[in-house]
């Protein structure tokens, strides 16, 4: 029987304006290897650039693994830690306010990764000096910036 590995994952999402033009930083770590992804878009914002990082981490991931998650978004953690986004999902993606709730594309990406990973989220706050989350920051920053042109 094989051993599920654990994995670290930090996450980080920027943006300027809201919607503007944003990014995401993503490291990734098991044992000693690291390995950063970010990306981002001309036209979005923070949660969901903060959506997309969480999504990139855990898509990196080949096989079934427990993930510690660190991010500094309460909207990505409150959601699902909370259930508010399975209530959403069980009400046609509609709030607790009756109205209807965003990044309905993202979290349906989401979704199906918490089911396949043992996904535990750790909420930091953010620009406090947590020397991972400074650099999913700047990695997040560095594509805002590129994607601004």
């Amino acid at each position: 029987m094989r051993t599920i590995k654990t994995v670290e994952i930090f996450t980080d999402g920027a943006c300027s304006g809201n919607p503007g033009p944003g990014g995401y930083g993503v490291v990734l770590r098991f044992g000693s290897v690291e390995k950063e992804l970010s990306g981002g878009d001309s036209a979005t914002t923070n949660n969901r650039m903060e959506l997309l990082g969480v999504i990139t981490g855990l898509s990196a991931l080949k096989e079934p693994c427990k993930v510690i998650l660190t991010t500094d978004s309460k909207y990505v953690v409150d959601s699902v830690t909370k259930g508010w986004v399975y209530g959403w999902k069980k009400k046609g993606w509609i709030k607790s306010d009756k109205k209807p709730a965003l990044n309905v594309d993202l979290w349906e990406q989401l979704l199906p990764l918490l089911e396949k990973h043992d996904v535990t989220f750790n909420w930091v706050k953010g620009h406090a000096g947590h020397p991972e989350n400074e650099r999913c920051d700047r990695l997040a920053v560095e594509q805002r910036d590129i994607h601004a042109g």
